[in-house]
């Protein structure tokens, strides 16, 4: 009787799961078909809306970039479809074309919002502190209520008006300015220029532009944490949003997602605001001096100009008459017995010096093994460029020796500064070398290229870093958020 019931009862109970898991989209199950991914997979590609900053998607050197950028992409992988991109919508726009339907996913710094009509969130992907940052110039506040008076603002529906407006309810008087015409950096650089007292904007986006604004210094985090999610159309079914709940799941089990995170965002805060202050003070003043050559120099070799220019900067901060005690001398500080073997007849000449440091590093470049690929091709030959081509193929051989890869530089890097200790450079056939510097050599070119990138980039998408552009900042529609009294 018993076995007959259960016999009775188990198509029921199927159904009664399958029908649970379309409803709830916890990515525990794999996907059904519905009509809205299956139009996905009859186009043949997925619509993602998202927002042109840092932290969301950018024409990087080699493309193509950004944290949810990679996600999205992954994503279609995912999926076997092929990606279309929309960046130029605000916040609010990204929302809209989520709700009316014109954009699959949205990825775009988005907040968890239940009260966000029209569309379905995603579980989270990573957590994000709402921040105060302030200009330097004030006196640092340290607590929510030295916010009052202060001249703030924040992005219109980013989330981190709600940690303000959370604060308002014990602080009735707090007033701030919102807007959905401009982007985080745009506020942080209000700030910078004294035209903002101090912006709630999200940790990992203050971080990841920190070292270009050295006026804007970090407060204290305001409220809880929120969390980052993609936002899909409400009424176009389920499967969609539970293959994108899957797929967050699976990276972060597989710690993928950690290691996004960071990669975008975990930058060690090796190079302190004085260091970002005089480089970018150095690269207003006088790296227009030398850009001609770089860039001829970069025609020449192959090099990206500012690559070359940040390892100038490295070497003797632009100055063509630097000499060291060992007797190197030049921008680009070459010996006689490199300046020789390029041409250079003139060290202190800095057209010929920048010559002569691109034509050697694409020696050393070009001597490196075939099984080396970009990026750490060229942080293991500017690493060369340092400490010698010999020193190098040493520590590849340690990290070998190590269990490492000796063509990964992660495992070069490592195994460079055992250089200095007798039980590693002993077994190896250049000996010693101090090889902990070649580390903060690469590690310091690489941060003053990212600057010089964001440089550049701001010229071509949003304006010069450090100097204001009334026509985008002058009469931007800020909205007052009210005192509640």
């Amino acid at each position: 009787m018993l076995d007959a019931l259960l016999r009775y009862m188990r198509p029921a109970a199927t159904a009664l799961v399958a029908l649970l898991a379309l409803l709830i989209p916890d990515g525990r199950t794999l996907p059904v078909r519905d009509a809205a991914l299956s139009e996905v997979f009859s186009r043949d590609f997925i619509q993602v809306f998202t927002r042109n900053t840092p932290s969301t998607y950018y024409e990087g050197r080699h493309g193509p970039t950004g944290f949810e950028y990679e996600l999205a992409r992954q994503f279609a992988e995912a999926l076997d479809v092929s990606l279309s991109i929309d960046s130029q919508g605000s916040i609010g726009e990204v929302l809209s074309a989520v709700r009316d339907g014109r954009a699959d996913v949205g990825a775009a710094t988005l907040a968890l919002d239940p009260a966000e009509p029209g569309v379905n969130y995603t579980r989270p992907i990573m957590s994000m502190q709402p921040m105060v940052i302030y200009h330097h110039g004030i006196i640092p506040p340290k607590a929510p209520e030295d916010l009052l008076g202060l001249d703030i603002a924040a992005l219109r529906g980013s989330g981190t008006g709600h940690a303000l407006r959370d604060l308002q309810a014990s602080l009735p008087e707090l007033t701030w300015r919102e807007t959905d015409e401009l982007e985080v950096t745009d506020l942080i650089e209000m700030v910078e220029n004294g035209e903002l007292d101090a912006a709630v904007v999200y940790a990992h986006q203050f971080k990841l532009n920190r070292l270009f604004f050295p006026d804007v210094e970090s407060g204290f985090p305001l409220g809880e944490p929120q969390s980052l999610v993609w936002a899909l159309p409400k009424n176009s079914g389920v499967a969609l949003l539970r293959a994108a709940n899957q797929f967050i799941a699976r990276l972060r089990e597989h710690g993928d997602l950690a290691d996004l995170a960071a990669r975008y965002f975990g930058h060690d805060n090796y190079l302190e605001y004085v260091g970002a202050s005089l480089f970018i003070r150095h690269a207003q003043n006088r790296l227009p001096r030398y850009e001609d050559a770089f860039k001829q120099a970069a025609r020449d070799s192959g090099f990206d100009w500012k690559l070359l220019a940040a390892l100038g900067y490295q070497e003797s901060h632009w100055k063509p008459r630097a000499t060291s005690p060992t007797g190197v001398r030049g921008l680009m500080m070459l010996t006689n017995a490199t300046a020789a073997e390029v041409g250079v007849s003139n060290r202190l000449d800095p057209e010929q010096s920048i010559e002569g440091g691109a034509i050697y590093l694409g020696h050393v470049k070009e001597r490196l093994q075939e099984e080396i690929t970009e990026p750490d091709r060229t942080w293991m030959a500017l690493a060369a460029y340092n400490v010698g081509l010999g020193h190098l193929y040493d520590a590849q051989k340690i990290a070998e020796m190590q269990g490492g890869d000796p063509y990964n530089w992660a495992d070069v890097r490592k195994a460079l500064p055992l250089l200095q200790k007798r039980q590693w450079y002993s077994k190896v056939h250049h000996g010693y070398a101090r090889g902990g510097e070649p580390v903060i050599y690469v590690r310091n070119i690489r941060r003053y290229y990212e600057i010089l990138n964001y440089v550049d980039r701001s010229r071509r998408q949003f304006h010069q870093l450090g100097e204001r552009d009334d026509s985008m900042l002058q009469g931007t529609p800020f909205d007052t958020v009210p005192p509640v009294l």
